[in-house]
């Protein structure tokens, strides 16, 4: 890490409350950051030095990003939208994905419209919201709400937008989908002052190398097999690595011992098909962090 980094000179950072809150300290943990803190503290400390940690809503954490009082923190691209926030998007973490929708009453919906005229709409999202209603110019009606959106159609709202995961909340309260407004995910954002300085950038740039090492882990596995040397060309044609395998001599020149990082997703299709053409002996293991 770089010295810049120090106790008289931290990098103030946001973790978010809420449903983005574990899979963050997840993250930061199998990236060798530990997070200490006590049941009611929002102030933990973290096992890398230079670190000054306070634990934020998602909003709020967008919106100190864009004041200047946080120089990195982790929250959803929908406040970001939402917020209009002038911050840099470091690093899509792929948590937490879910989408901003339009959502009404199945009895209001024809062939997948909302109907050709005036509606309400309720949201959490008033910019969001706003902007929907513009493209739509059909004069509709704004009411903010302040949680449990999807409870005001049919009697209080037409329609709806707000955030869905696995529609599950929407269909138990009789809701369909009629449109997307955007996807989400839980991004680790920097505020434009810590990014256009030099020696902020290096810091942030580093942490999100951490983060991504973990990230292309989990996305991948360490898959090794023997394969005889008259097949070696053959099974190395069809290994989706990272760049070349890791190869090596069995004893009594009996062949190759070949390893690779590929592809987790791959693994169904790609087993057979070394199996075919020479591979023996396939081993699968985990991987913890990928550093390219």
């Amino acid at each position: 890490m770089s010295p810049l980094i120090s106790p008289d000179n931290p990098l103030r950072i946001g973790l978010p409350k809420g449903r983005m809150h574990d899979g963050v300290l997840q993250l930061l943990a199998e990236a060798g950051i530990r997070v200490s803190t006590s049941a009611r503290g929002y102030r933990p400390t973290l096992s890398l030095p230079g670190l000054e940690c306070k634990i934020l809503k998602p909003q709020n954490i967008v919106e100190m990003l864009g004041a200047g009082t946080r120089e990195l923190g982790f929250a959803g691209a929908d406040w970001v939208s939402e917020l209009n926030a002038d911050v840099v998007e470091v690093l899509d973490t792929g948590l937490d994905q879910v989408r901003v929708v339009v959502a009404a009453p199945r009895q209001l919906v024809v062939d997948g419209r909302l109907p050709d005229r005036s509606l309400v709409v309720t949201s959490e999202f008033d910019r969001l919201a706003r902007r929907w209603i513009a493209g739509r110019g059909r004069q509709d009606k704004f009411v903010r709400s302040y949680g449990a959106t999807e409870v005001f159609p049919p009697e209080d709202a037409d329609c709806i937008i707000d955030i869905a995961a696995s529609g599950a909340t929407l269909e138990a309260n009789s809701l369909v989908i009629v449109e997307e407004v955007m996807k989400s995910s839980t991004r680790l954002y920097a505020s434009r002052a810590a990014w256009d300085d030099p020696a902020r950038r290096e810091q942030i740039e580093t942490i999100a190398m951490l983060l991504r090492s973990v990230i292309d882990a989990r996305r991948r596995v360490m898959l090794e097999l023997n394969v005889p040397a008259d097949r070696l060309e053959a099974v190395v044609a069809v290994l989706p690595c990272m760049r070349e395998p890791t190869m090596a001599r069995l004893h009594g020149d009996a062949g190759f011992a070949v390893k690779a990082a590929v592809p987790r997703d791959r693994l169904p299709s790609l087993i057979p098909l070394l199996k075919a053409r020479g591979g023996s002996d396939i081993v699968i293991s985990p991987l913890s962090q990928v550093v390219p």
